[in-house]
């Protein structure tokens, strides 16, 4: 069941089936099943086409996919029993101008996080960060040899040594600091140089080994802006298929308002009260622009301004 609140490319309504797509047989029977359906990615988009609430992902038959010499395909997992299947296409060639001419457009998944339904948004992140992982992992890091994929697409095993190797998630504290001694509560955000014109956004950072959710947080914020952090509270996480992160969305109470970007990282910050967060969040402030809606940035901002 899907929880809230919910991010995009969460909210992912397959049955994975992790306990049969180890079988061989049963994965080929899936294949072979005349109800399955499959996605396509080509160069980090996938294959959509005009629906009723706007656009939706192009569904292919497992069969038509592999006539259009996609070149993988991955077991995403069951949709009301039925087999859900994701191929990817290689070259640098649009196979909607090719193969696939007829069948929809391809669009990138940012766009697509913006117009396609949350589920298939999901559905779709999933498929890229798998085929993501299988590009970057085509030899083993025990021994250096050639690995090939099985499990459906979710475990590569080493043809030399035999070690099995599994997809890879990098958790990220990603966390709106705010500070509550002053008249009235403020939120910080932060800006980094290569982003649009005024664009500011939640600081973020990775989790490093040894540490926890928490003490990345503390220690992000720290190196980022200077603060030191008092507390945190999760809100929620969100999927982020660029390639593969988890992005874990906190509040962080900090114990002072004198934030200093390091300027290696953040080249300025702005601290905000709920009624400047609003008009960031509407549109309506003159210097600083929000992060996209499908951003759980955005989700953080909104959420301590409600």
């Amino acid at each position: 069941m899907p929880l809230d609140p919910m991010n995009v490319f969460a909210g992912n309504p397959l049955d994975r089936a992790g306990d049969r797509r180890e079988d061989d047989a049963w994965l080929a029977a899936q294949l072979d099943r005349n109800d399955g359906s499959c996605l396509a990615i080509w160069k980090g988009s996938v294959l959509v086409e005009p629906g009723e609430d706007g656009e939706q992902i192009a569904w292919l038959s497992p069969n038509l996919a592999r006539e259009a010499t996609a070149d993988d395909q991955v077991f995403l997992g069951l949709w009301n029993q039925a087999p859900v299947f994701a191929a990817q296409f290689g070259g640098e060639a649009d196979p909607a101008v090719g193969p696939l001419q007829g069948l929809g457009r391809f669009i990138d998944l940012r766009t697509a996080a913006a117009t396609l339904a949350g589920s298939e948004a999901a559905m779709a992140g999933t498929a890229q960060s798998l085929f993501d992982w299988h590009t970057r992992h085509g030899f083993c890091a025990a021994c250096g040899g050639h690995t090939r994929a099985t499990n459906g697409g979710w475990k590569r095993q080493c043809e030399t040594c035999e070690t099995q190797h599994f997809p890879r998630v990098d958790p990220v504290a990603i966390m709106l600091p705010v500070y509550s001694g002053g008249s009235e509560p403020v939120c910080l955000l932060g800006r980094q140089a290569a982003w649009p014109a005024k664009r500011m956004s939640a600081l973020a950072g990775f989790i490093e080994p040894g540490e926890s959710i928490e003490e990345g947080c503390a220690r992000e914020v720290l190196e980022e802006a200077g603060l030191v952090v008092v507390s945190a509270t999760y809100h929620s996480s969100q999927p982020w298929p660029f390639p593969h992160q988890l992005m874990i969305g906190l509040f962080c109470e900090v114990d002072s308002d004198q934030a200093q970007p390091n300027q290696t990282e953040l080249e300025s910050v702005a601290w905000l009260t709920r009624q400047q967060a609003r008009a960031v969040l509407e549109g309506r402030h003159p210097d600083i622009l929000a992060p996209p809606p499908f951003a759980i940035a955005h989700q953080l901002i909104r959420a301590w301004v409600a």
